[in-house]
């Protein structure tokens, strides 16, 4: 009796596993949804349509972006997190979506790290620290000596908890003076005040600032990452500048589901890198002032948890919460 259920339990798994190796090995056979937790346009819209198209041939199959925005990327997210692990369903996660928000929303309504696997590094990008053309501060000394002064300066950011909020709290701690943050409904809103001198400084993005650096209305004094970007060469970095070690940078990655199976998740790895050795791919990224760093799966979930860590103390630092 023994003998006869051990044999029939073993015959009830490879029954139900039969069909999940079948629907690995012949993966994919429909169009794959990925989806993007922000609105159209956003730099993280406009990535993900990268790498929609350039990985629709690899895997034989449409890429279907889908906009799902709300609640600073968990509505998105958390959709894919809950989706079925069968590698039809991913998402396009950013530093918002995956190491800044578990430290900035009191509930989280999924776990960034258990409920998700890595597919694939889509980008980074620095941020530039930028002022009005015709602004008195030339340099990170002259911003200092201001924030130094009595009443200080402000900073202007896209909202509380995003990047440049919490690059901006970074640079209070490495500069010291009065800096007050002015959060905005959106970077355009923020990035119109700095040009007009209402505020004094933000952190953004290159592709978003770069224009109008070229147009003489912004001057850019610092880039957030360890090591000067492309997009603006002729930038020090801040740290080069002598304020300590700072290193922030804004970065997408693919995930899908944290149960998909290891041979769906291959496949969809070789489209991204396929994507990535793709020379106009390297082009249209790097019009959005991207670099795509070449690192490993197991990098990758290091990556994230290392990030994590990162962005939840500046979080602390800055006070912010969202319930």
């Amino acid at each position: 009796m023994t003998i006869r259920r051990t044999v029939l339990a073993a015959l009830a798994v490879l029954a139900l596993a039969a069909p999940l190796a079948v629907g690995a090995q012949d993966y994919p056979s429909r169009p794959i949804r990925l989806v993007v937790p922000f609105g159209p346009g956003t730099t993280t819209d406009i990535v993900a349509r990268i790498y929609a198209e350039a990985m629709t041939k690899p895997l034989g199959q449409a890429i279907v972006v889908e906009n799902k925005a709300g609640a600073g990327g968990n509505i998105g997210s958390d959709l894919v997190a809950k989706a079925a692990a069968d590698g039809y369903t991913i998402v396009m996660g950013t530093v918002g979506t995956h190491a800044i928000n578990p430290g900035l929303y009191r509930k989280m309504p999924y776990d960034a790290q258990k409920d998700f696997a890595p597919i694939g590094f889509a980008g980074y990008t620095p941020t530039l620290l930028v002022v009005a053309a015709n602004s008195p501060l030339q340099s990170l000394k002259d911003l200092q000596a201001a924030a130094k002064k009595s009443g200080g300066i402000s900073f202007a950011s896209a909202g509380n908890g995003t990047s440049g909020h919490l690059a901006g709290e970074l640079l209070k701690a490495r500069l010291g003076g009065e800096m007050v943050h002015v959060p905005y409904k959106e970077g355009g809103l923020a990035l119109s005040d700095v040009m007009a001198g209402q505020t004094q400084f933000m952190f953004y993005h290159p592709a978003a600032v770069m224009p109008q650096v070229k147009a003489g209305k912004l001057r850019a004094l610092g880039v957030s990452s360890a090591k000067r970007t492309a997009a603006a060469p002729d930038v020090p970095t801040i740290t080069e500048q002598g304020f300590g070690e700072f290193d922030l940078v804004a970065w997408f990655m693919l995930y899908a589901p944290a149960a998909t199976p290891a041979p769906v998740l291959a496949r969809l790895r070789d489209a991204v890198a396929q994507a990535v050795g793709n020379p106009e791919v390297k082009a249209k990224l790097a019009a959005q002032g991207l670099e795509v760093p070449a690192l490993r799966p197991d990098e990758l979930v290091a990556f994230n948890r290392t990030e994590i860590a990162k962005w939840s103390e500046l979080v602390k630092r800055s006070g912010a919460q969202v319930d």
